[in-house]
């Protein structure tokens, strides 16, 4: 939710540039739709299409774009004026849905994804009490607890230190709760697994900050919590903070953007997502969990003899096709590729097989280059369909050795009341016409 009228936040003041760069975007929006531009600032409303609301809140409706229309030889006519900002052709419009949400979340469209890297647009959002508005000049970062120097770092002392980049994908730990409780079948990549994206980010390691406040022997966990208005908090242990746990203020180039965790979030690879704490504001080293709200009355895992596990913070392996899908429909028998993403919390993706046959027969896919550890892999095989119905399924497996379970032997071992981590196969239904749905 990138709006921020919609999320409720204040307007700030349109500077000269902004204002240039705005109207000059309306002018090309003007000459490649052949609307005036009264027009386009009155279109009508209509639903996101495809959106589902989360956490109760309802959805807002977005306007409804005019159809684009291109001139019949671009090379014949002057193109329109640079602005401020690059924008995407009106011909793609990827979205994040359902959006107004404060206390929810909004998906990745997988299905629009090339490669691996999520626009930073595009990365899903989980808010618990809405997107935090934070001036980066008064940000701090709080180090204390068992150390023996606690120290306040600006975002400007947090950039002096050396910095590291990384590609990590963040996964919520509910993503594909709907599919799993609820499957229907007109339900697209987006609104099966969209809880995931994966980023280049660019920050410090928290073990300099930390040694830099003198961490001592006794601190076992590091409570981290958050700067929005639900102060979300969890515990981490010291082990996770001392390998790869990094405070990010960069994603894909630019500074976070404000929903991702702007000025600075902290990243714990391979963790699930609500541990990587956006708006970071403090990190306490202390001797026990905290077993604060936020990993105790949720993110826990209800399991089917009754108990529960808690403290899973690592993101099983999984994958999901993400072409073909609903609502794609396939023109005709031929040669067609089966891609999608695979991804796993422990390290690398070391194959991915795929089934046309509803995981009668397997036949592993390529992987594209590169396969990075705790980060998104895009898989891809060509497959001649005959025009018959099919069940398309893919199974991760990464280099420990786990393999993606099937859907039954998530239900068997996990329990039908489990809440977190669902990283059952998937299967999509390819019927005679070349319709494609989701199969669960």
């Amino acid at each position: 939710m990138n709006d921020s009228e919609k999320a409720g936040l204040p307007e700030s003041p349109m500077s000269r540039r902004r204002a240039l760069g705005v109207a000059a975007g309306l002018v090309g929006g003007a000459v490649l739709t052949g609307t005036t531009l009264d027009a386009m600032t009155q279109v009508p409303t209509a639903k996101v299409p495809g959106a589902m609301p989360a956490g109760g809140a309802a959805v807002v409706s977005a306007p409804a774009a005019p159809l684009p229309v291109a001139p019949p030889d671009a090379s014949m006519i002057p193109g329109i004026a640079s602005g401020p900002l690059s924008t995407r052709s009106p011909f793609e419009m990827p979205a994040l849905t359902p959006v107004g949400i404060t206390t929810g979340s909004s998906l990745t469209p997988l299905q629009h994804i090339a490669g691996t890297i999520t626009p930073s647009d595009l990365h899903f959002q989980r808010h618990h009490n809405g997107i935090a508005v934070i001036d980066p000049h008064r940000y701090a970062l709080t180090v204390h607890g068992l150390v023996d120097r606690p120290l306040v770092f600006s975002l400007e002392q947090l950039k002096r230190f050396p910095a590291m980049t990384r590609t990590c994908f963040v996964e919520c730990s509910g993503n594909g709760r709907s599919a799993f409780r609820a499957p229907k079948r007109e339900m697209t990549p987006q609104q099966v697994d969209g809880l995931t994206s994966n980023s280049e980010w660019t920050g410090v390691s928290v073990a300099a900050l930390l040694k830099e406040a003198g961490v001592q022997h006794g601190a076992t966990w590091v409570l981290a919590e958050g700067g929005d208005a639900a102060r979300l908090s969890r515990s981490v242990p010291m082990d996770k903070m001392l390998d790869d746990a990094f405070i990010a203020y960069a994603q894909n180039g630019e500074p976070l953007r404000m929903p991702n965790g702007y000025p600075a979030r902290l990243l714990l690879p391979g963790y699930e997502g609500n541990m990587c704490v956006k708006w970071i504001r403090r990190l306490e080293a202390i001797d026990q969990p905290n077993m604060s709200r936020d990993e105790t009355a949720k993110y826990t895992d209800p399991l089917a003899n009754g108990t529960a596990r808690q403290f899973s913070f690592t993101m099983d392996a999984k994958s999901i096709i993400t072409s073909p899908a609903y609502p794609t429909r396939l023109t005709g028998p031929g040669w067609w590729p089966v891609t999608g993403l695979a991804w796993t919390g422990r390290g690398r993706i070391e194959r991915v097989d795929v089934s046309t046959d509803g995981g009668r027969t397997w036949t592993e896919a390529e992987l594209s280059n590169p396969v990075l550890s705790r980060a998104h892999t895009r898989f891809e095989h060509m497959w001649k369909w005959d025009g018959r119905p099919a069940q398309l399924m893919s199974r991760a497996i990464d280099e420990t050795g786990y393999v993606q379970p099937t859907l039954q032997t998530y239900r068997d071992t996990r329990g039908a009341g489990t809440d977190y981590h669902f990283n059952a196969i998937r299967t999509w239904l390819v019927e005679q016409d070349g319709s494609v749905y989701f199969g669960g």
